[in-house]
C-alpha cells in the first residue's frame, strides 16, 4: 500500500512532469486515485475491465500484457471491454507507465512532444507546496511552505522581483527570495508617490524615458576665471524649461541645506540665480574631492535644466545642458582642453548615490595633474564619493581630453576649461564647459557644422574639431574627406581639425564622441570667444525640442542639421533655407531667435533633427546641445 500511496499523491503533480521516454508518467484519466490490489502485488487495475480477458490480450485480463518488474508494459490496438477507451495505467514498483490508444488503433505510448521528466533536484511547486525531483518521474521529498512556494527556491518569504510600498519607498524581493530591499524612493518633492497595486512610483516624474528631460538634476559650478565668479556682478544661474501643462514646483538643495525654491508655468522658463560654489569655481588647482559640492535640482514635472556660467557676463562664459539622472551611466569619456599660459582644463565628476566608486583612467594626454582629491599626479586614482560629492580633477601641462571614468553607480561628467584660446594663439581666452554623454549613448556617425557669424550671419564662423576614440584601433572616415589622420590607435586618442568652416560626416568603426570648439574674436569670423559644444548623432535626434536662449544676449541662434527635405519649424515658422552638406544626404540651416519673448523657443519637425543653441556678445559665448534622446546604443 505505501507504493499505491505514494503514485496517488503524485497523480496530480506527474502531469506536468512526466516521463517522455521509457517509462511514461503522464496520467490522463480522471478514476479514483484508490486502486485495488489484485494477487498479483506489483501490478495494479482498473477495475471497470472485465475479469476474463478477451481474445487478443495478455493472459491477466487486464487488456495489456502481463508486466513483470522492471518492464515496460505495452497494449492492444482495442482496449477491453470495460476499460477507458483512450487511457489505462500500468504501474509496477518505481514504475509508472501510461499508454494511450491513437484514434487509429496504434499505441501512442512514449511519443515526442510529452514534457520531458523533472530534473533530479530540481524544486517545483504544487500551490504552496516544494516538491524535489526524483528524475524518474516522482518526487524525493516534499514540504508545506508556511509563506509561499517558488520553483526553483522551495519555501520563500517572497518572490523575487515582485514589488511592495514600503511608506514612500518601492521595495524589491531579492533573488533569494529571503525578503525586501528598498530599491527606488518615491520623491515627494517630484510628485512621486508609491501606488500599493502596482509597487511602483506613480506621478508625471515616473517611468521618464531617457532623454534630455527630466525631474531631478545636479547643476554644478566648475572652474571660472576668478574675475568673473563673484556675485553680484557675476552670477551662477540655471534655466529651468517646463516642457508640460502645467506649473511645476521647483526646489533646490545642496546637501541637506535648502537653498531655494519656486515655480515655472507651463510651457515657460523660470531662471534661478545660485550661489557660487567656491572651492569648486576659484584658482588653478589643485584637483579636489568638495562635498556635497553639486546643487540638487528637483521638480514636479518633467522641465529641461541648463546652466549658466555665468549668466551674465560680457567676456568669458559658456552653458551646458544638464541631463537628468534617470540617464546617468558609470561610463564617460572627456572632452576638454589643454592648459593655457598657465590655466587649467577639467573635468568634474558628480555622484547620485552614496559610496560611488570611481576609476580614472588618463589618456596619453592628460598624464599631468595637479594632484588632489585622491587623484594621483599622473592622472590615475580610485575615488568614492558620496551622493552630490564633486571631484574636480584639475590639468596642469596637460590635456585630460580622451580620459575615461568609471563609476560603480551613476555619476554626471562635466568637461571644459577655465578659461582658454582657442586656437591658442588667437585671443582672447574664454570658459569652456559641456555636460559629457554616456559612453553607452555614442554612435558611429556624426554630423559636424560650424556656427554663423555675428553680426553677418550669412557667414559661417570657424570652429577647431575634436574626434575622440571610446576604444582602440578606431578607423574613422569623412564625407567630404578631412586633411587629418584616419586612426586612433588607443582609447581616449583623439584627432583635431584646425582652424575650419567645413562641414561633413564623420564615421567610424567603433563608437566615438565629437566635440566642436569656436574660434576666439581675433580669427577673424565675427564676434565672440571660445565656446564648447557637444556633437549630437542622428540616431538620438528628436522631432520636438523646447530648448532656452536668454534673451540678454546680443543675439541667439539655432543651428539646425536634418536629412535633405524634413519639415522644420522654429516657434511654428517654417525653416525656408537649407544648405545641403555635400552628397551626404544632409542639409543645414541656422535660424536667429527672437529675444522679444522669454528666452523659451520650440522646435518641431517631421523627423529628426539635430539642435544646438548658442548666442554671442562683445567677446563672450555660449553653445549647447538644445536636447537629445539618450538611448543605449549597442558598440
Amino acid at each position: 500500500m505505501l507504493r499505491l500511496r505514494r503514485y496517488a499523491l503524485l497523480a496530480l503533480p506527474l502531469a506536468a512532469c512526466v516521463d517522455g521516454g521509457e517509462n511514461t508518467g503522464a496520467v490522463t484519466d480522471s478514476s479514483p486515485t484508490t486502486v485495488p490490489v489484485t494477487s498479483n502485488p506489483d501490478v495494479t487495475t482498473d477495475t471497470a475491465g472485465p475479469t476474463t480477458a478477451p481474445t487478443g490480450t495478455g493472459t491477466d485480463g487486464t487488456g495489456t500484457d502481463s508486466a513483470t518488474e522492471g518492464t515496460s508494459v505495452g497494449t492492444t490496438d482495442t482496449p477491453p471491454t470495460g476499460t477507458d477507451a483512450t487511457t489505462g495505467t500500468v504501474t509496477t514498483e518505481n514504475v509508472s507507465v501510461s499508454t494511450t490508444a491513437a484514434t487509429d488503433g496504434t499505441s501512442t505510448t512514449g511519443t515526442t512532444g510529452e514534457p520531458p521528466i523533472c530534473p533530479e533536484d530540481q524544486i517545483v511547486c504544487d500551490g504552496n507546496t516544494a516538491q524535489v525531483c526524483d528524475g524518474m518521474g516522482g518526487f524525493k521529498s516534499e514540504e508545506a511552505c508556511p509563506t509561499l512556494c517558488a520553483p526553483d527556491l522551495g519555501c520563500v518569504e517572497c518572490i523575487p522581483g515582485e514589488t511592495e510600498c514600503q511608506g514612500d519607498n518601492v521595495a524589491t524581493c531579492n533573488d533569494a527570495g529571503t525578503g525586501f530591499d528598498i530599491t527606488d524612493s518615491c520623491d515627494p518633492l517630484q510628485g512621486l508617490a508609491c501606488d500599493a497595486n502596482s509597487g511602483a512610483c506613480a506621478g508625471a516624474c515616473a517611468g521618464l524615458g531617457l532623454s534630455y528631460i527630466g525631474c531631478d538634476y545636479y547643476p554644478t559650478v566648475t572652474k571660472q576665471y576668478d574675475l568673473y565668479n563673484t556675485a553680484p556682478t557675476h552670477v551662477f544661474a540655471v534655466a529651468v524649461a517646463n516642457t508640460s501643462a502645467q506649473t511645476v514646483n521647483i526646489t533646490v538643495t545642496r546637501g541637506a541645506n535648502m537653498v531655494t525654491s519656486s515655480t515655472v508655468a507651463a510651457n515657460t522658463v523660470q531662471i534661478l540665480e545660485l550661489p557660487w560654489v567656491d572651492a569648486l569655481t576659484k584658482g588653478d588647482g589643485p584637483s579636489a574631492l568638495v562635498v556635497d559640492g553639486a546643487y540638487r535640482l528637483r521638480t514636479t514635472g518633467p522641465v529641461t535644466v541648463y546652466q549658466y556660467n555665468p549668466l551674465k557676463a560680457t567676456t568669458t562664459n559658456d552653458a551646458s545642458l544638464l541631463l537628468p539622472v534617470n540617464t546617468w551611466t558609470g561610463n564617460y569619456l572627456v572632452a576638454a582642453r589643454g592648459q593655457w599660459s598657465g590655466i587649467p582644463g577639467f573635468y568634474a565628476v558628480t555622484a547620485r548615490q552614496d559610496n560611488t566608486t570611481l576609476t580614472l583612467t588618463p589618456s596619453a594626454t592628460g598624464k599631468v595633474i595637479s594632484a588632489g582629491g585622491g587623484v594621483a599626479a599622473d592622472g590615475t586614482g580610485v575615488v568614492v564619493l558620496n551622493e552630490s560629492d564633486v571631484l574636480q580633477v584639475v590639468a596642469t601641462a596637460s590635456d585630460p581630453t580622451g580620459t575615461i571614468v568609471t563609476a560603480d553607480k551613476p555619476v554626471q561628467v562635466i568637461g571644459g576649461h577655465k578659461c582658454t584660446n582657442v586656437p591658442t594663439n588667437v585671443a582672447a581666452c574664454d570658459h569652456l564647459e559641456e555636460s559629457m554623454f554616456p559612453i553607452e549613448t555614442l554612435a558611429k556617425e556624426y554630423v559636424v557644422v560650424p556656427p554663423v557669424q555675428v553680426p553677418n550671419d550669412q557667414l559661417d564662423k570657424a570652429q577647431m574639431v575634436r574626434i575622440i576614440a571610446s576604444e582602440p584601433n578606431t578607423t574613422l572616415s569623412f564625407n567630404p574627406d578631412q586633411p587629418v589622420a584616419k586612426t586612433l590607435t588607443n582609447a581616449g586618442d583623439f584627432i583635431e581639425i584646425a582652424t575650419t568652416t567645413a562641414k561633413f560626416v564623420v564615421t567610424a568603426d567603433k563608437k566615438i564622441l565629437v566635440a566642436q570648439y569656436m574660434v576666439g574674436q581675433d580669427g577673424g569670423y565675427g564676434t565672440s570667444d571660445p565656446s564648447m559644444l557637444l556633437a549630437v548623432n542622428p540616431l538620438q535626434w528628436r522631432k520636438d525640442y523646447l530648448v532656452h536662449a536668454p534673451t540678454n544676449w546680443v543675439a541667439n541662434y539655432v543651428d539646425l542639421i536634418a536629412k535633405t527635405g524634413a519639415a522644420v519649424k522654429v516657434d511654428n515658422v517654417d525653416v525656408p533655407s537649407w544648405a545641403p552638406i555635400g552628397n551626404t544626404g544632409y542639409a543645414v540651416a541656422h535660424v536667429k531667435l527672437s529675444n522679444a519673448g522669454d528666452g523659451n523657443h520650440r522646435i518641431t519637425a517631421d523627423q529628426g533633427v539635430s539642435v544646438a543653441v548658442g548666442g554671442v556678445m562683445s567677446a563672450g559665448s555660449y553653445w549647447y546641445p538644445g536636447g537629445l534622446d539618450l538611448d543605449l546604443i549597442p558598440q
